[in-house]
C-alpha cells in the first residue's frame, strides 16, 4: 500500500517507477523526487462510463495521474483522511469524498440504484448527493476524506447500520443498501437528511460515515 498517514489530515503516497497514483485534482501539497503530475481525462481505469458517471454527478474536474520516483503529500481542504485497505474486495465512496488510490486498483462507476433501486435515485434527487459513486476493486490504498473525522461501523449479520445519507461516506464487504424514509412524501418535501431519509446497510463488512453532514 503507497499511503501512509501523517495525520488525521494529510497522507504520504510513495510512488515508485512503473506504478502511479491517482488523486483528486488539488489535492498535492508537497513533493520530493522526481514525481509528475498529468491531468487523466479517462478518469482512472474506468474509462469513459466512468468519466460520464462523475460528470452527471457534477464532477467535471479529473483525476490526476502521479507518476515517477519519490514522495508525494495528499490533502484537499483542510478535511480529515482516512487510509482504507483493500485486500481484493472492493470499496464503495462517494466520489467527491475520494481523495486518492492506488493505480493498482480496478475503477468503475457505480449507479446508486444499482443497489438501492428506485429509492437510490430519491436519495440523489432529494439529499442532494450524487446518483452515482466510485468502486475500487484489487488489492491496495484508498484515502478518503471527510468533515470532522471518519468513523468506521462494523455492519453484522442480522445487524444492520442506519445512516444518514449525508454522513455517508463509503462501505466495502458484502453489504447491501437501501434508502428508507420515515416521513410521508409530503412531509419529505425540503429534507434532505436526518427524520426524512436513513440509508441501511445489511450484511456483513464496514460503512465509514463522517462526523458532519457538511457536502464537500
Amino acid at each position: 500500500m503507497p499511503f501512509r498517514e501523517i495525520s488525521a489530515k494529510m497522507v504520504q503516497a510513495e510512488v515508485t517507477p512503473g506504478q502511479r497514483v491517482f488523486s483528486q485534482r488539488g489535492a498535492m501539497i508537497a513533493y520530493k523526487g522526481e514525481v509528475s503530475f498529468t491531468p487523466n481525462t479517462r478518469s482512472g481505469q474506468g474509462g469513459v462510463l466512468s468519466m460520464i458517471g462523475r460528470r452527471v454527478a457534477n464532477e467535471a474536474a479529473p483525476l490526476m495521474t502521479v507518476e515517477g520516483s519519490g514522495q508525494v503529500w495528499f490533502g484537499h481542504g483542510g478535511h480529515h483522511v482516512q487510509v482504507v485497505e483493500l485486500a481484493g474486495d472492493t470499496l464503495y465512496v462517494e466520489a467527491d469524498r475520494l481523495l486518492a488510490f492506488d493505480g493498482t486498483l480496478e475503477q468503475d462507476t457505480v449507479f446508486l440504484g444499482a443497489q438501492g433501486g428506485v429509492r437510490g435515485v430519491v436519495r440523489g434527487q432529494v439529499t442532494g448527493q450524487g446518483l452515482f459513486t466510485t468502486s475500487l476493486r484489487g488489492t491496495g490504498g484508498v484515502a478518503v476524506m471527510a468533515h470532522g473525522g471518519v468513523l468506521p461501523l462494523p455492519v453484522t449479520p442480522g445487524r444492520p447500520v442506519h445512516v444518514d445519507p449525508q454522513a455517508y461516506v463509503a462501505h466495502h464487504g458484502d453489504v447491501r443498501n437501501k434508502l428508507s424514509t420515515a416521513l410521508g412524501w409530503r412531509d419529505m418535501v425540503g429534507r434532505g437528511s436526518g427524520e426524512a431519509f436513513q440509508l441501511e446497510l445489511s450484511g456483513e463488512g464496514t460503512v465509514y460515515v463522517q462526523a458532519s453532514e457538511e457536502k464537500l
